[in-house]
């Protein structure tokens, strides 16, 4: 059993000061939160576009189409790209996966590190655009418009095309390092559920999205030199598009989902007092997930001229990611059922995703089903059952992460009553938001139109309003949690109980998590 010797009072934070220190550095800890603040700055520029693509459907009129156009371009690709895929694999995962396994750091230090410039870079690219000649393509850049179009697509197709090295690199480090750096006794079946879930997640993303680099290429290159692959007028094939963009695109909910199903499988037993009901139930369902994610691209495509056989096998299939959702959904309930509930933030945004998840599955049925989804194609059904499995679910898998480690990312307490008001305002404010958008879609609204007949402005009013509710409610969270960072309570090492080992280092932990080598003599949810 090694030993580490750490002098009083040291801690990642603090072990070496100065901006080289952080440019520089190798540790996972101090990365995470490099992704956590670079991902918290394009969060907020996303949500500006948000709140101005909601302003303009809420009737003030502030844009022009072309304006619009580009709003909500932005909106779409900053949040899908640089803010939802890699918000908990990137930052929570980076922190917290090698403390879960009892390890000092990732597999390759300096791979991580590269990771995250090259993530920097992409994303640097991507927002170039907004100060060149714009790009109104929508986030998934379809063919032909996309390379007809006189806008900087090019800038935003490379910065999506380098980020995806960044998803990779992060993929293949965290699958080396589950395999080859557990401690003495973790075995498999004693993995925590969140590193299941983040194992799953670099699966697809060292599959997947290599399938999405390759069609940005084309598309640029096509761009470039005029040679016809996906534009018809110069003999390519739009739909071959959208199989590969697709192909990539459906794993891509799930490279944001499991990491958030992983975060609910922590936060539950902890705040129940309960062991997870059906651990290897939900282990199992996690790969479930990522299998079939492989396998139903092509429900996006009910309306693009496929065969009458494919849309019934995309169709059936589509409909089996209910089995391995449902496993885990029911697992969660059966966890809290006559559980010790401890109402703790973490676990109220554990409720919110319950709840936001299970509404997006639900309506998921209506667009999987060939009869309903020619009806609701491209109307604001789509867009709102997509904003309830792609981003809420994530969004309050993420605060909820947020909420649980940030005693052990910075050793400091927030206040309990005031993370709840910031639940609240952003549980509510979501459903206020995003609920009518589901009306909206099945009276026929279609999506990426700047404006809309007079009987879609009462329920397009109510929308914008609870986007107002989103924004009060992240405002008062940046406040709360920035107070707690100055002026918090100091966090004891495991203020939650919690039984995984990663609680079992300091808050905040030394720079090598662990002062000994720990040594895992039990599961990580055996509560009495």
């Amino acid at each position: 059993m090694s030993t580490i010797a750490a002098a009083p009072g040291t801690n990642y934070l603090n072990a070496t000061k100065g901006l080289r220190s952080w440019i520089g550095t190798l540790d996972h800890k101090r990365i995470g939160l490099m992704y956590l603040f670079t991902i918290l700055c394009t969060f907020l520029m996303g949500g500006v576009f948000a709140i101005m693509v909601r302003l303009q459907l809420g009737g003030f009129n502030i844009m022009t189409a072309d304006q619009y156009n580009r709003a909500f371009t932005y909106h779409g690709t900053i949040m899908v790209f640089m803010v939802v895929i890699p918000m908990i694999p990137a930052a929570i995962g980076n922190f917290a996966l090698p403390m879960l396994i009892g390890a000092k750091d990732v597999a390759f230090p300096r791979i991580n590190l590269a990771s995250y410039y090259i993530f920097l870079t992409g994303a640097t690219m991507a927002a170039y655009t907004l100060f060149a000649k714009g790009v109104d393509t929508g986030w998934t850049f379809y063919a032909p418009y996309s390379i007809r179009t006189g806008t900087s697509a090019s800038w935003v197709l490379m910065g999506a095309f380098i980020m995806g090295f960044s998803s990779i690199f992060t993929g293949l480090n965290f699958i080396v390092t589950i395999h080859k750096l557990r401690a003495p006794g973790l075995t498999w079946n004693r993995l925590p559920l969140f590193c299941w879930a983040l194992y799953a997640t670099s699966v697809i993303q060292v599959l997947a999205t290599p399938v999405l680099a390759i069609t940005l290429l084309l598309l640029t290159f096509e761009r470039a030199t005029g040679i016809g692959i996906f534009d018809p007028k110069i003999g390519g094939d739009p739909v071959l598009f959208q199989h590969f963009f697709w192909f990539y695109s459906h794993p891509a909910v799930y490279i944001m989902a499991l990491p958030a199903m992983g975060v609910i499988s922590e936060v539950i037993p902890v705040f129940s007092r309960k062991p997870i009901f059906g651990y290897k139930a939900i282990a199992l369902a996690t790969f479930g997930i990522a299998l079939v994610a492989f396998l139903v691209w092509g429900h996006h495509m009910f309306v693009s001229g496929q065969s009458e056989f494919a849309n019934f096998v995309f169709s059936l299939l589509t409909m089996f990611v209910a089995v391995p959702t449902g496993v885990k959904v029911f697992s969660w309930v059966a966890t809290l059922y006559k559980g010790s509930l401890r109402f703790n933030a973490p676990l109220l945004y554990a409720f919110c995703f319950l709840f936001v998840f299970t509404v997006g599955g639900m309506t998921g049925m209506f667009l999987a089903a060939l009869a309903t989804d020619v009806h609701l194609t491209d109307t604001y059904f789509v867009v709102a059952h997509f904003h309830y499995v792609m981003v809420g679910s994530t969004l309050m898998g993420f605060l909820a992460a947020l909420h649980f480690y940030f005693p052990k990312m910075f050793g400091k307490m927030y206040s309990e009553c005031s993370a709840k008001w910031g639940c609240f305002l952003i549980f509510m404010g979501f459903n206020v938001t995003f609920f009518p958008q589901f009306i909206l879609g099945s009276q026929g609204m279609p999506r990426r139109y700047y404006a809309y007949v007079p009987e879609f402005k009462t329920l397009n009013q109510l929308s914008t309003f609870g986007s107002w509710l989103i924004a009060a409610g992240f405002i008062w969270t940046a406040i709360y949690l920035g107070r707690a960072l100055v002026a918090g309570a100091k966090a004891p090492s495991n203020p939650w109980e919690a039984l995984t080992v990663d609680w079992q280092t300091a808050s905040p932990p030394i720079t090598e998590n662990f002062e000994t080598t720990p040594v895992i003599t039990s599961g990580p949810y055996e509560y009495r």
